[in-house]
């Protein structure tokens, strides 16, 4: 299914990004050496609940997990890169943290992740990880306009990460959004320019790039959720939600304060 929403539910998908920047950045302020991901989950039920918003996550169910996912929000340590299921464990100084985070109010969602350094960086690769994903996030933001292709935003991610030496995995990327979380058009974080499903305003699309240091091959932990480098290495992901607008594209998750 591929939506296209009216002027007045866009309005509401904005309210909805800026909830979930918001709770992101509290999550990333909170997020120091010793915090459990079990206290980000639930710091973010808190402030999900106290916005009168609902969880995308929480009964989210679909053939790929084992599910329902049951948790709040994502939170994937090092190595682990999608899905990371909450569970006991304190963060360690130097730990790569990536959160992502889809809410719904109002009948609307939004969807978003960012990865960060707790603590110290320990490698500079760490760094230049979540810098590629970021410049790749920009880049295809930025192709965003009525008549591009996904196959343009796919391009403009690939080239920015194939660019810069990292392998890149085409089985989970960006995707459609609007009143359900995940819905088409698929959108490979690398690709050919000019194909694909052609933009229009009032399309939402959740744009994720994301990288593992040294593979492009995941595997799947135990608990049948998170997804993890098939070879041990670090991992990082950035993603926003944009709306397709005639002037190009709205950042919708973006905080409301920097």
């Amino acid at each position: 299914m591929i939506e296209i929403l009216t002027p007045a539910e866009v309005r509401r998908a904005r309210v909805s990004g800026a909830l979930v920047a918001d709770i992101l950045q509290a999550m990333r302020s909170r997020a120091t050496v010793g915090t459990n991901l079990l206290e980000i989950d639930a710091w973010t039920k808190e402030m999900i609940e106290a916005a009168g918003a609902e969880s995308c996550y929480v009964d989210y169910a679909p053939s790929f997990g084992r599910g329902p996912f049951g948790h709040y929000i994502c939170t994937g340590v090092n190595d682990a890169v999608l899905h990371g299921l909450p569970h006991d464990y304190a963060l360690a100084d130097g730990d790569l943290l990536t959160l992502d985070l889809a809410v719904s109010k109002d009948g609307i969602a939004a969807d978003a992740a960012i990865s960060f350094i707790v603590g110290q960086p320990k490698s500079a690769d760490d760094v230049a990880m979540i810098e590629v994903t970021e410049r790749a996030l920009t880049a295809a933001i930025a192709v965003c306009r009525p008549l591009a292709k996904t196959g343009d935003l796919s391009h403009a991610i690939g080239t920015v990460l194939e660019g810069a030496g990292y392998r890149v995995n085409t089985e989970f990327g960006g995707h459609g959004i609007g009143s359900t979380m995940h819905q088409d058009p698929h959108i490979p974080n690398s690709g050919r320019p000019g194909r694909g499903y052609r933009l229009r305003p009032g399309l939402l699309l959740a744009i994720e790039p994301w990288v593992m240091l040294d593979t492009d091959e995941l595997v799947v932990d135990d608990d049948g959720w998170t997804l993890r480098s098939a070879t041990g290495a670090r991992t990082a992901h950035s993603e926003h939600t944009v709306a397709i607008t005639a002037g190009g594209a709205e950042i919708l998750t973006l905080p409301s304060t920097p």
